[in-house]
């Protein structure tokens, strides 16, 4: 059959620039709707939409067959694949025949692989979780978590053992490198926060008791305070975010690449490797930081009493030798002690159970710094209520 002459082709493009593909449509017949393409059909060209088949199909003639014509077609990738797709949907909505015996081969097993599976919607509607179900979930989540939690804790413990008999697998050089990255390379950040922390304790302190003329026992609320507490708890805070999330990382990663399992195939302990010398170091750094921390914040609080609220330097100086204790800072230290310990532990135990994608690495370094934070916590209160009790 031969087109009559009621053929339309379509040349859309930019008014000043001729596309390099071209569509043709022509009726052949009464029911017989033929497809002409040609020139160059790639996604890079601004192909055309299937809206001129579509009104073609939809004008009043009886058009139940489509039929494809691409023997002048020059080049073609998968913006072809996808305009015929169109088309033939196009098709199938309206009941029509589509024959693709005039298209090229490639295209004709793409287009049938388009076909082979169908579509799924991949958006779900999902209702938050009620208050009730998601303390419910987390609640699972620690029990679950429990038990290895106590295994990785228990195999610490057996390293630590082995540390002691000379016969653990690290290098010194590891633990002095860890020890240079937790412990000096500290000290701006902890510098920083700690000054400001004991610039607004002793700010908020000093506004109270001035009101009694008692300015001079700023010394004891900055010097106590700092010593016994808030010196420990925010270099533990700081740590936590600074030093547990490294650990995380850098164990999350080495899960990642399949390291850790090297390790233990070459016959060496990834706890005495890897995590042993991160727990060391931040066993003693831990305790030199809070120390550190604790007269930074000293030096603020002298600072807001001499310079905002005239009290004399040298009274200032005298009434913080009379409150502090030997005790006070040792009660600091051994809280900045446990705090290295309940770091180190979390950073290395969420590093060690990341699982094997670049997500879970983001998800173990979160995880590590919101269950170091709960630790610190909750080991705060518990010490804070043992001193008290037994008057320390």
């Amino acid at each position: 059959m031969k087109p009559n002459n009621r053929e339309n082709q379509l040349n859309a493009s930019h008014p000043k620039e001729q596309p390099p593909w071209k569509l043709a449509l022509s009726l052949l017949g009464d029911t017989t709707l033929q497809v002409e393409l040609s020139g160059n059909w790639r996604m890079r060209d601004r192909l055309p939409p299937a809206d001129e088949v579509r009104r073609r199909l939809e004008k009043p003639a009886q058009i139940n067959r489509v039929i494809f014509k691409s023997e002048r077609i020059s080049a073609w990738d998968s913006g072809l694949i996808n305009f015929l797709r169109n088309v033939t949907r196009l098709c199938n909505d309206r009941n029509i025949e589509v024959d693709d015996s005039g298209l090229p081969e490639g295209a004709r097993r793409l287009l049938k692989l388009a076909f082979a599976v169908p579509e799924q919607a991949t958006g779900r509607h999902v209702e938050p979780p009620s208050v009730l179900r998601y303390v419910g979930q987390v609640a699972l989540d620690l029990i679950r978590g429990a038990p290895a939690m106590i295994r990785f804790v228990g195999e610490v413990t057996l390293s630590v053992g082995r540390l002691l008999r000379g016969k653990a697998q690290y290098r010194r050089s590891d633990l002095a490198l860890t020890i240079q990255e937790t412990g000096p390379q500290a000290l701006p950040i902890v510098s920083l926060i700690s000054f400001l922390v004991g610039l607004i304790l002793a700010y908020m302190g000093a506004v109270q008791l001035a009101q009694f003329g008692a300015q001079i026992y700023i010394a004891d609320l900055v010097g106590i305070g700092m010593a016994r507490e808030i010196g420990a708890l925010m270099t533990g805070i700081i740590l936590a975010g600074r030093t547990g999330a490294a650990f995380a990382a850098q164990l999350g990663t080495m899960q990642v690449n399949e390291e850790i399992d090297a390790y233990r195939t070459l016959g060496i302990s990834p706890v005495d490797f890897l995590v042993l010398p991160r727990m060391l170091a931040l066993i003693l750094m831990a305790p030199l930081l809070t120390l550190y921390a604790s007269l930074v914040g000293m030096v603020a609080g002298m600072l807001v009493a001499v310079l905002a609220f005239n009290v004399d330097l040298n009274e200032y100086y005298q009434q913080t030798l009379s409150a502090l204790t030997m005790q006070h800072f040792l009660v600091g230290l051994s809280k900045g002690a446990v705090y290295g310990i309940l770091i180190a532990v979390a950073g290395c135990l969420r590093g060690m159970q990341c699982g094997r994608s670049a997500s879970a690495v983001g998800e173990a370094t979160t995880s590590a710094v919101v269950t170091a934070i709960v630790f610190i916590v909750v080991s705060a209160s518990l010490m804070t209520v043992m001193y008290q009790k037994l008057g320390i």
